[in-house]
């Protein structure tokens, strides 16, 4: 399939998604829009110019000259905040929308993964939904036939196929859905936030047939509010802002731009070390956190740690009485995106001693494995008798990328200590159990 649209000057077309200049205006009042939209199908029925390189009064850009290239086989990640463009960007790219100027050329067969089981009627039956599925993505009915029983097997639908899809769950509906787009062996896939369908073996079966899929040539454009997805899955990446292109190129360098331009926005700009940290502590009375902060091997504070270096974690704290027993456990858990757990670490069955005064708990990293980006970190302290002596749910650290570790998949040592004021020169050295998890 090649689709032409409209375009000032002609371009070469050499892969299987060229796109220039491209920009889509909406209007923000329904009326108004309602109006807009009348009068343009009223210009396109006369053959007169829709004029569309101007915006009119409560017009405003959701694209604006938007231009590139995805080749044979490539997978371009596509990044941004909400209402940056990307998901109208796959709209125009599926043939929703049409772009107010410039032109998008496509070869071969494109299959949209925008919204699983739209166009999906619940009264029919998933057979008969599938036939009218794939009829509409323009499959010829021979060829449905033929492809109509690995559909089912891959949905794993069978004892339910002839159901309404009305009696079907939400999870049940996108793998249906998921199970059609993939089946018609597309030349390009535009995937948008929808790989979350069934559950974890499912999604693991999904992410293999993509793979597979890439492998036979297929092209996708992947839409991530998750770096990490981003990063292990996609060659190049296009980072959106405000309806334009900020940044595009390859994916660690673009991935980097994102997330610093994240880190600005106030809401998210990691707490500052010392009382904001300890601001958003809840703690026993007698027991006070003074600082959180990064220090490198020779107890210098770091403004962002840097991954695979050695690195101490350290918490400044004091306390009125002693307090033996004390189990910490850390949780470190993505900053952006889809905030999952990518590291727990605990004191295990060999707690902390924390002595009357000042003490400073310190967790060593030989080598920082986590991979670069931006955390935020739970931190508890529990007495022997279960009961928090401090709670911080909200420190927060970026970690720099070096030449060496630009991924981390293995299970990161660490150890524990504690410095007491009392007795500098006594200090003892734990062992930690802890568990690792990192998902890309």
């Amino acid at each position: 399939m090649t689709r032409d649209l409209p375009t000032t000057e002609p371009q070469r077309f050499d892969g299987p998604v060229v796109v220039e200049g491209v920009s889509k205006k909406f209007c923000r009042q329904l009326k108004t829009s309602l109006s807009y939209g009348l009068r343009d199908i009223c210009r396109d029925v006369l053959g007169l110019d829709r004029n569309g390189s101007t915006l009119r009064p409560g017009e405003f850009w959701s694209l604006e000259n938007v231009s590139f290239r995805l080749e044979k086989g490539e997978s371009m990640g596509l990044v941004g905040a909400n209402g940056a463009g990307k998901t109208t960007l796959l709209r125009v790219l599926s043939g929703l929308f049409r772009p107010d100027t410039g032109s998008i050329r496509i070869r071969g067969r494109l299959a949209p993964l925008i919204a699983l089981g739209a166009g999906f009627r619940p009264v029919l039956s998933g057979r008969e939904n599938i036939y009218v599925n794939l009829s509409i993505l323009g499959m010829p009915l021979q060829e449905i036939e033929a492809r109509f029983k690995d559909i089912v097997e891959f949905s794993e639908l069978e004892e339910t196929i002839d159901a309404p899809l009305q009696t079907y769950s939400s999870g049940m509906a996108a793998r249906l859905g998921f199970s059609c787009a993939i089946h018609t062996e597309p030349d390009i896939l535009l995937i948008d936030e929808v790989l979350g369908v069934g559950d974890l073996r499912f999604r693991t079966k999904c992410y293999r047939r993509l793979a597979e899929l890439r492998r036979r040539g297929t092209a996708f454009l992947l839409v991530s509010h998750s770096p990490a997805a981003i990063l292990g899955s996609c060659d190049r990446c296009i980072y959106m802002a405000r309806g334009k292109i900020a940044e595009i190129g390859e994916t660690s360098h673009v991935i980097r731009r994102y997330e610093e331009d994240l880190r600005r926005i106030p809401t998210l700009t990691p707490g500052k070390t010392g009382t904001q940290a300890a601001s958003k502590a809840v703690v026993v009375e007698g027991f006070k956190v003074h600082d959180i902060f990064f220090a490198d091997a020779d107890g210098n504070k770091l403004v962002s740690p840097v991954c695979g270096d050695p690195v101490t974690l350290r918490i400044r704290c004091s306390g009125s009485i002693d307090f033996p027993g004390v189990k910490a456990t850390i949780i470190v858990r993505e900053g952006f995106g889809d905030l999952q757990t990518v590291l727990t670490l605990s004191t295990g069955e060999t707690p902390l001693n924390l002595r009357q005064g000042q003490n400073e708990i310190i967790l060593g990293f030989p080598y920082l494995g986590l991979q670069s980006g931006f955390y935020t970190t739970k931190i508890a302290l529990t007495a022997s008798t279960l009961e928090h002596i401090a709670a911080i749910e909200t420190f927060r650290f970026n970690v720099e990328r070096n030449h060496r570790t630009q991924h981390s998949l293995f299970y990161q040592p660490c150890d524990w200590q504690v410095v007491s004021a009392v007795d500098a020169g006594e200090s003892n050295h734990y062992a930690i159990s802890g568990k690792g998890e990192h998902a890309t």
